[in-house]
């Protein structure tokens, strides 16, 4: 490529002198960037015991009718949770914060180790080729952070680099994606992962109101990676299975800052998580605005997309996201199903489904599909990916 083929003139008339005078500007014009991201693997895992609904309410002896129809018609039908179990009168056994960031540790690791080798195996690869390992939860905060303690428990390369997302909520598997692709694209070649590690067994509050009936009828135990490479714009990804990583789109809505929040709860002496009953009205309301944001400039419909990875957040936010972009019970079949099998699983949700799709082995080259996570912020987070 020539110099000049790199850089624009821009002419700028100065009319302060006696004559017109031509002042020529050059700004350098960069080239298309010749990479794009590519997942080309995805592991999942959970921790060891799974309850249904009716052990739950059996385990804690909950017997409000109003809290045991929420858990009973919550469309879940087992989840993975490491949970105390009761005292010999029945109550739950007290645990301090401590105790509760001690599981949440433990189990972050524990999981967070094997959903990473199984997303290794599936893109076949091995802890050696890591060159960025991006780690997300927001059940409880570690300093170092997860990356640091993987990196020490799995031998990873000790120069690998690293970055840790805490907070950010079940929104933040996709804020990752989008910061990891773009790490990807600049490092073209190298393997980048992004972990998603959520020990909701670590968030749960054991009382008898109905903020906490809300979620604890609702989030499970799990742990999700996903792998990408930088490769060369035009490759036959598609034709292995793997999609690219198109773009990304955004909606945080401010005004509904406070509807999904992890706070401190004085009655309890801990952290306790809240969801506002008005979320799935909220995200459903705005899940067409972000889905059109980014088709916008692709020249393709929604009619178009072949595959739609939404976040299990709960019944009502699936049917609302359903209603709003006129998704069918089949193009959600993956989201309703992690839910029934797993319940919510917080940032990692999409890619339980994601590798759900990838087993069915349903895609072909050219198809194109939507993710979608959304969380607190209110956010909701999207990407457009192809085969």
């Amino acid at each position: 490529m020539r110099k000049e083929d790199l850089r624009v003139t821009v002419d700028i008339a100065n009319t302060q002198g006696p004559e017109d005078r031509t002042l020529v500007a050059e700004f350098p014009v960069l080239p298309p960037n010749p990479y794009d991201s590519t997942i080309v693997g995805v592991g999942t895992a959970s921790s060891s015991t799974s309850f249904s609904q009716q052990d739950l309410l059996d385990t804690f002896a909950i017997s409000d009718p109003k809290i045991r129809s929420v858990f009973l018609n919550s469309a879940i039908g087992r989840r993975f949770l490491d949970l105390p179990l009761p005292a010999q009168d029945g109550t739950p056994s007290p645990e301090t914060q401590a105790d509760l960031l001690d599981r949440h540790k433990r189990l972050a690791v524990d999981m967070g180790m094997r959903a990473l080798q199984a997303c290794l195996d599936d893109a076949g690869a091995t802890v050696a080729d890591i060159r960025h390992l991006c780690c997300v939860t927001s059940t409880g905060f570690l300093t170092p952070g997860l990356s640091a303690l993987l990196i020490r428990e799995l031998g990873i390369d000790r120069h690998c680099s690293r970055s840790d997302i805490v907070g950010m909520g079940c929104n933040a598997g996709l804020n990752a994606l989008n910061v990891v692709s773009s790490w990807s694209v600049a490092n073209p070649g190298e393997l980048a992962v992004v972990l998603c590690a959520e020990a909701c067994s670590a968030a749960y509050v054991l009382d008898s109101t109905m903020r906490t009936a809300v979620v604890n009828s609702l989030f499970g135990d799990g742990a999700a990676a996903v792998a990408v490479v930088g490769r060369p714009v035009g490759s036959s990804s598609g034709a292995s299975g793997h999609p690219r990583i198109l773009k990304f789109a955004s909606c945080i809505i401010p005004d509904a800052i406070g509807a999904m929040r992890y706070d401190w709860d004085s009655d309890q002496n801990r952290f306790s998580f809240f969801l506002d009953p008005q979320i799935p009205y909220v995200v459903g309301a705005h899940a067409e605005i972000v889905a059109d944001r980014l088709l916008a400039n692709t020249g393709l419909l929604r009619s178009d997309i072949a595959h739609w990875i939404v976040h299990a957040g709960g019944k009502k936010v699936i049917d609302a996201v359903m209603v709003n972009l006129g998704l069918n019970r089949h193009e959600v079949r993956h989201t309703t199903g992690v839910l029934r099998d797993y319940g919510n699983v917080s940032s990692g949700s999409f890619l339980f489904s994601y590798e759900r799709l990838q087993q069915e082995r349903v895609t072909v080259p050219g198809d194109y599909g939507v993710l979608m996570t959304m969380g607190p912020g209110s956010t909701i987070e999207t990407a457009l990916i192809q085969w």
